[in-house]
């Protein structure tokens, strides 16, 4: 790990956002820190200013009398499971209400002003008046943070961005975390969020959406939500091959289309941490070593929130689910008849499972732009933006959003790598560039789920471990 630490101690004094060096210093601490205590850090919200509009609103649950999201959830995680893996085993969490901010650019605010004190509806009327807003590109955020950390607020200077660079806006979802909710909980408030947006409901800020100009979009554990809710959305659609799929939602029946696209920067495609450059890429990045054998410690001191109660295997999820398509997408079977995709990643420990899915979409014959940037930590482009390998990312993806709703018949399957001192960029054959099999990496995510689920079975049950 002594690679990793030196890292860490060149990326900590140039992260811009508080939340991140919490968490990077928490990594490089030798000192093992309660999760819930790591967790409040990151939901410190730093206020609003600068050159964004920031919107809150709360997008309502249905009535606890009308089942279809949930149902829908429920079946595609029964109809996706891995063959040979144990039966699903997970708690059926209820919808909720969940918060979103509407983000857009604000060009004539100063660095630093804070913005007018009007209501969050004129703030979004504000946000849609905007003369810098010319296209319809919205764009569905969902942050990252190992599922367990970070915050809408935390990623409030990346969306301002894409907002800019889409020339659109931004709905980032503060969906619930773990430990506290697992898996589904994220997946259904996701698909809860994105029905909102197609159909809104009473009182909300915006008017209906037509999914032909939403993106779908995340980085790390969000980038894996957003791929899992499109293989949601494919799943219903499988299930459905004559017409268009439906739910009832808020007291209707309505259609569930596909979106525009969707995007993953430095996507946590594969939540057992099996592919070889976890280990291979570590003195490239800051990430903490996967120890799959271990029964006996965890990461994180007892506290109120972890461990669970009852007891399980993952911070994220049941052991049973490490593998399954929908917590990692990775393990996915196809992605064919998908909207168009873009991923990133660096030379970085998540980078294998990243290229695999490039590889296995293009070759499923889905349209999809992949970047891979030479010796780059994981998330680089949101921990060190003044990089010019980070605004050539950001840009890239924020055009592209744009060009998924306005001119898709433009996009084309394409990869580039950049080196990282010259910035010389070199095509890659996206079909090629896998290091393994989609069906090798599910054969060493399956061990890696024995692995886990032996450790968990042999140990202390009241101190599991997490994933990351």
């Amino acid at each position: 790990m002594e690679s990793g630490y030196g890292i860490l101690k060149f990326l900590v004094p140039q992260v811009p956002s508080l939340a991140n060096t919490a968490v990077l210093r928490a990594m490089m601490s030798g000192k093992p820190t309660p999760i819930g205590k790591v967790q409040a850090t990151t939901l410190k919200d730093p206020g609003v200013s600068g050159k964004m509009w920031v919107a809150t609103a709360k997008v309502p649950a249905p009535g606890p009398d009308e089942e279809g999201v949930r149902e829908a959830v429920f079946q595609a995680i029964d109809d996706m499971k891995v063959e040979g893996a144990p039966e699903p085993n997970y708690t059926k969490p209820q919808l909720v209400d969940v918060e979103v901010e509407w983000t857009g650019f604000r060009p004539g605010a100063a660095k630093g002003e804070k913005p007018p004190e009007i209501s969050e509806t004129e703030k979004y009327k504000r946000l849609m008046e905007e003369p810098t807003r010319m296209s319809e590109t919205t764009i569905l955020y969902f942050h990252g943070g190992a599922y367990y950390l970070c915050d809408p607020s935390t990623h409030r200077a990346l969306c301002s961005r894409l907002a800019k660079e889409s020339k659109g806006r931004v709905c980032s979802v503060r969906y619930r975390l773990a430990p506290q909710t697992a898996f589904p909980g994220q997946l259904l408030d996701a698909l809860m969020v994105y029905l909102s947006l197609l159909y809104p409901p009473a009182g909300s800020m915006h008017d209906a959406i037509p999914a032909k100009d939403i993106v779908l979009s995340g980085d790390s554990a969000g980038g894996n939500l957003a791929f899992a809710l499109l293989q949601l959305l494919l799943q219903l659609h499988r299930s459905s091959p004559n017409q268009t799929p439906t739910v009832r939602f808020h007291g209707q029946t309505v259609e569930v289309p596909l979106p525009a696209g969707c995007s993953a920067n430095s996507g946590w495609f594969d939540i057992c941490r099996a592919m070889p450059s976890i280990s291979s890429n570590a003195a490239y990045d800051y990430l903490p070593q996967a120890s799959h054998d271990d029964p006996l410690t965890s990461r994180f001191p007892a506290d109120s929130a972890w461990p669970s109660n009852p007891p399980r295997g993952d911070i994220f999820c049941d052991l049973s689910l490490l593998d399954h398509p929908l917590t990692s997408v990775l393990a996915a079977q196809t992605w064919a008849n998908s909207p168009p995709l873009w991923m990133c990643t660096g030379q970085e420990m998540l980078t294998d499972e990243d290229l695999i899915v490039a590889s296995r979409v293009a070759q499923d014959g889905v349209k999809v732009r992949l970047e891979v940037y030479e010796a780059m930590p994981h998330c680089f482009s949101m921990l060190l933006p003044s990089l010019a390998s980070s605004d050539k990312c950001l840009r890239s993806l924020g055009v592209w959003c744009r060009r998924c709703v306005e001119e898709p018949e433009g996009l084309k399957t394409e990869g580039t790598w950049t080196a990282a001192k010259t910035g010389e960029e070199k095509s890659v054959v996206v079909q090629d560039v896998g290091p393994i099999t989609a069906e090798e990496a599910r054969s060493l995510m399956a061990l890696i789920r024995e692995r886990r689920g032996e450790a968990f079975e042999r140990g202390d049950r009241a101190t599991p471990k997490s994933a990351l």
